[in-house]
């Protein structure tokens, strides 16, 4: 009972010596404040970028991977020409897999033209992702439609010019459009008119790139518009994530057959991949950002810790009276120590709850500005607080030991 008195006693202390001295106590608070904000502004934006980034590439689910000519990373000039240097990705590839591969469920075919010019009437849109693909693709993708349908198999086979759209056409082309009033609207795509029977829902953009700039015509269409001497790229679906490691050793199985590969040679031939390899690179990139900040955020807390330090010093000088005179009416080194040591950790303590506030709003704004959820984390909001605390005690420790080994002669005597 009476320790918790004590404590009461010497916090109430602590606030009215922070209130005493307002500019102070603010100035003292800075360094705190910032590298706690810091902390929490980059852990809220991180973990609602993992979440975009993670729903963005596991779009087509944990049961899907492609089979190309090149790697879809690629991370130097000279890994470059070794790729090109291998065989394109035909139709024959997709056909043999489809009657040999005993565990594929669903294969697709897709070949991208990604810097198309499209134009409806005077107006145009460039840098248009025109991508031609069978029509499997829509179920592997999980393409889902805000209005219309996708075309046959019928049509996909005669080389109909048909189309289904991005949100991002209605709005360069159709002024806003709802999706409905788009419908059997034509385009020209290459010069060549394509009718729109669909128009899928919006994706949203990432990192500011939007994906929805985009038109989906069939393969045979594309080939007969573009050419057919590009490598395709061939998406395998296994029938569920089980199976997936089954699925992709049956595939580079037949596919290293068709190349005349053997499990001795480097190279395959193909890169038969996931959307892991983005989801690897981005981890890859982000767990550095969070190096930097914990690196940025120590040094302001350290700083923030030295500066808290000197002033609790500049304190112990200024109350060597009030210091005196506690220990004349019986204060004893322990009360001493308590009260400079909770008003060390009270005013750290209110630099983390600033900085948590400052950094969840921080990063709230953010979030708005760039696109993607807020991730409250209850974690690091703790971490914050409990961190900077720590440093009170750190930085408050010698102050008030030195506060507490006052001679109370001596410390009347003072001025």
């Amino acid at each position: 009972m009476r320790l918790t008195a004590l404590f009461g006693e010497a916090f109430r202390l602590a606030l009215w010596s922070l209130r005493a001295n307002k500019l102070r106590t603010f100035l003292t608070l800075l360094g705190i404040i910032v590298g706690v904000a810091a902390v929490i502004t980059v852990v809220t934006i991180i973990k609602g970028l993992d979440q975009t980034v993670a729903n963005t590439f596991s779009s087509q689910g944990s049961t899907v991977f492609s089979v190309s000519k090149r790697p879809m990373v690629i991370l130097s000039r000279e890994d470059l020409v070794r790729f090109n240097k291998r065989k394109d990705v035909t139709e024959e590839d997709a056909e043999a897999l489809a009657r040999a591969c005993s565990s594929c469920w669903r294969i697709g075919i897709a070949a991208n033209s990604p810097n198309a010019l499209v134009k409806y009437g005077d107006q145009k849109s460039e840098n248009v992702l025109v991508r031609g693909i069978s029509l499997s693709m829509f179920a592997i993708d999980d393409v889902n439609l805000a209005a219309g349908r996708t075309w046959t198999e019928t049509e996909g086979a005669a080389a109909r010019h048909v189309c289904v759209v991005g949100a991002d056409i209605l709005a360069n082309l159709f002024g806003g459009a709802s999706p409905e009033e788009v419908l059997g609207r034509t385009l020209r795509i290459a010069g060549q008119p394509f009718e729109i029977i669909g128009v899928a829902e919006r994706l949203g953009s990432i990192f500011g790139f939007s994906r929805d700039n985009f038109v989906y015509i069939p393969y045979e269409a594309y080939r007969r518009v573009f050419g057919g001497r590009t490598s395709i790229i061939i998406f395998v679906q296994a029938r569920n994530a089980e199976e997936l490691e089954a699925t992709k050793d049956e595939v580079r199985t037949i596919m290293r057959n068709r190349r005349g590969k053997t499990f001795l040679d480097e190279d395959d031939g193909f890169a038969l991949e996931t959307q892991d390899v983005f989801l690897d690179l981005y981890q890859k990139a982000t767990s550095n950002i969070y190096l930097v900040t914990i690196g940025v955020a120590a040094i302001s807390l350290v700083v923030g810790g030295i500066v808290v330090m000197n002033i609790m010093l500049v304190s112990v000088t200024e109350r060597t009276r009030e210091i005196g005179i506690r220990k004349a009416v019986g204060a004893r080194r322990r009360d001493i120590l308590t009260q400079f040591l909770v008003e060390a950790v009270t005013l750290t303590a209110i630099g983390g709850a600033i900085g948590v506030g400052l950094g969840f709003g921080t990063a709230y704004g953010l979030a708005l500005v760039l696109g993607f959820p807020v991730l409250i984390s209850v974690w690091s909001a703790v971490l914050g607080v409990g961190v900077s605390s720590a440093v009170g005690v750190a930085s408050g420790l010698w102050p008030a030991w030195k506060a507490a080994r006052l001679d109370p002669v001596e410390a009347l005597r003072a001025e």
